[in-house]
């Protein structure tokens, strides 16, 4: 694989790779071939990471529109055979650190994947004929994929190309950990999250309501109380601002995850995140009244399942929607085995996180996924009532 951008192009993927370090400690780097038909393919690549606790997963997806040059490189790569390459994020970090110094030194930069070596090379090309070269070892690993399927989400939100979300989620510390979105028909209100056994006096309470008319889309099928972890959306809000693209939010009820995206022609970033669900109130969703329940830490959440590809599966397919399953260059579908209850230590009696997001598959193990367990906690309450 062998790419090439300039001018915003590249400052633009240094700021995805800041919004992805959010994310997770991995980020992997799939190079693909889609399209809406076999005769027309469009080449794309996305970058992708997830938590370690399988509850947070990114996904920024670049059409070949978005390079100046772009290319599969062998016969065999572009025959859907692609690398399937994965890197430490803290070793891309530094090369687009100060995104400020990239847009006003850096002609254009190219990115480049040898599979013989196991190498990625990234060269920046920079004034007075200045030329600084990075390679990186990859892991080859399978591509991830989440699974949601945003047609069904009774809730529909769109913010503008504004800073609407980002000074919203401003007025809580850099230190908050989990926001409780609440939305009914006539307004939305963001407000901290926290433990029960925290002392009140040391906490400060913060709750922002907006009214519908400051959406450009404002669609309320159920009324609804969630909780997610906010560091994860920091980066993707950053990432909107900066280049004036409009958020869109679609979720359902507490327990069942939320997708945060933006879209335009040359890119689409996606943002799925688990949330809390009270399970000993029996209800699809948190009462403002309520007290707010324990609170486990997103990083100790139990791990969701992870979608893989096989390569000769592959299929052509248009730049996806939300409400598709995000591609890879493996291609396959997901293959879905009977979910088997675990418990996990890491959650609380009282909540637990919903992540039956994701599915860890190698191409080698699809014969033997129905005896894969899926690492999701299932309470016994939530058993009783079933």
């Amino acid at each position: 694989m062998n790419c090439v951008l300039e001018g915003n192009c590249v400052k633009a993927f240094g700021r995805a790779i800041h919004a992805l370090s959010r994310i997770g400690e991995e980020l992997w780097l799939d190079p693909m071939v889609g399209g809406p038909a076999a005769s027309l393919l469009v080449l794309q690549l996305a970058l992708r990471s997830v938590n370690a606790a399988h509850s947070a997963y990114a996904c920024f997806l670049f059409s070949q529109l978005f390079f100046q040059h772009y290319s599969l490189g062998s016969a065999s790569e572009q025959g859907n055979e692609t690398v399937k390459c994965k890197l430490v994020i803290k070793s891309l970090l530094p090369l687009f650190r100060c995104l400020t110094s990239i847009e006003r030194n850096v002609e254009r930069c190219q990115i480049s994947i040898s599979t013989p070596s196991d190498r990625v090379t990234i060269q920046f090309f920079c004034r007075h004929g200045i030329t600084k070269t990075h390679s990186f070892r990859f892991q080859e690993s399978e591509a991830l994929q989440a699974v949601f399927a945003s047609h069904s989400c009774p809730n529909v939100l769109q913010a503008p190309a504004s800073r609407l979300l980002s000074d919203t989620v401003m007025h809580f510390p850099v230190s908050q950990e989990e926001i409780t979105l609440s939305v009914t028909p006539l307004r939305l209100s963001l407000r901290n999250h926290y433990e029960r056994g925290n002392v009140h006096m040391k906490i400060i309470n913060t709750e922002i309501s907006l009214p519908p008319d400051e959406f450009d889309a404002f669609q309320v099928g159920v009324d609804s109380d969630i909780t997610f972890c906010l560091k994860e959306l920091r980066g993707l809000l950053s990432f909107a601002e900066s280049h004036c693209l409009p958020v869109s939010v679609h979720f359902g009820a507490a327990g069942k995850p939320v997708c945060f995206s933006v879209d335009n022609l040359v890119l689409k970033a996606t943002v799925v995140l688990a949330t809390l669900i009270d399970s000993e109130s029996g209800g699809p969703s948190q009462s403002p009244e309520t007290p707010a329940p324990t609170t486990p830490r997103c990083a100790g959440a139990a791990a969701p399942p992870v979608g893989s590809y096989d390569a000769g599966n592959s299929k052509p397919q248009d730049f996806p929607a939300v409400t598709e399953l995000i591609a890879s260059s493996q291609g396959s579908p997901i293959i879905n085995p009977p979910a088997l209850g675990q418990p996990c230590a890491a959650i609380s009696a009282s909540t637990m996180i919903c992540s039956l997001l994701f599915r860890a598959l190698s191409s080698e193990q699809e014969d033997a996924a129905d005896d894969l367990p899926v690492l999701a906690s299932r309470s016994d309450t939530e058993e009783e009532e079933d």
